[in-house]
């Protein structure tokens, strides 16, 4: 009867690899918001004045 080799990672290993995820995770994020930054979003060209003393009065 043969026995399985089931060697686990050690301790030092796996947290190497989720630090190394959590960096590339933190890059993506940081790049993502970089890019949308740089994207011109619309905004109103017409300022709204609304005059609201008449609804404040009746309050």
């Amino acid at each position: 009867m043969q026995l399985k080799y089931n060697r686990q990672p050690s301790f030092g290993s796996s947290v190497l690899k989720i630090l190394i995820r959590l960096i590339i995770l933190i890059i993506v994020l940081i790049s993502a918001i970089f890019l949308i930054e740089k994207i011109k979003f619309p905004s109103p060209q017409k300022d709204f004045n609304i005059d609201i003393t008449n609804d404040i009065k009746r309050l």
